[in-house]
């Protein structure tokens, strides 16, 4: 594995590749068969809403591990709500991109008004998803973190942060499909990378990993959360 980073473990069989997940589901059994035996059996897996939950419920259900969410949402552009230049985590922590920002043209304006939008996202999802459960619980705890994919890697970046400063034990990044430079730039802080599907190239999406593939609403989440253990 020249040039890939000594912390990731990958398949060797799918990199490079295109279309190899039916969808989020069948992408999280993959995960399992890759992590499994591998991870602490007190390890708790946090998916990143929304796209990020599809993929945890079976991996969760493979490992059988407690399951809940890390509420982390990107800043978009105003012009692309795809595409996004920093993020906010629910503890509050707020982070900006500075390879992207240096590239595009934002005004000071534009960019308070966009983390006052993704702030309210944030707080409206956690009302949705946490139902009022307290603030998690992550003092010496191993985490997983689950997404769907990792294209510049600022969400996951600000999610590594929010959990290190919740004091995790250790965190490990499980995903279905990343771009090989993403990987790079999370480096070593994430203890380990699990990740099915890596690419490379001067083109990167997520959904190109997945032959079905949608938004995740709101409703889902919630729907699937219903059905899985969560942690006290």
């Amino acid at each position: 594995m020249q040039n890939f980073p000594e912390n990731l473990i990958d398949l060797a069989e799918y990199r490079d590749r295109e279309w190899v997940f039916t969808d989020r589901h069948h992408a999280g059994r993959v995960l399992a068969g890759l992590m499994e035996g591998q991870v602490d059996p007190g390890s708790i897996i946090l998916a990143i809403p929304a796209g990020g939950v599809p993929v945890a419920c079976p991996l969760a259900d493979s490992l059988q591990l407690d399951l809940d969410v890390l509420v982390v949402s990107k800043i978009t552009f105003p012009w692309n709500s795809e595409a996004g230049y920093g993020a906010v985590a629910q503890n509050g922590l707020v982070r900006l991109n500075k390879r992207i920002l240096d590239r595009v043209r934002l005004s000071e304006a534009d960019i308070e008004a966009g983390i006052i939008a993704t702030k309210s996202k944030v707080d409206r999802r956690i009302k949705a998803l946490r139902e009022g459960r307290s603030p998690l619980d992550l003092n010496h705890r191993h985490v997983i973190l689950v997404d769907d994919g990792l294209a510049s890697g600022t969400t996951m970046s600000v999610a590594l942060e929010a959990v290190s400063q919740l004091n995790a034990a250790s965190v490990v990044l499980a995903l279905p499909t990343s771009h090989l430079e993403s990987i790079r730039w999370i480096g070593n802080r994430a203890d380990r990378i699990y990740c099915a599907n890596v690419r490379r190239g001067r083109s990167f999406a997520v959904a190109a990993a997945y032959r079905q593939w949608s938004d995740v609403s709101e409703d889902r989440v919630i729907e699937l959360m219903a059905k899985v253990h969560r942690p006290s």
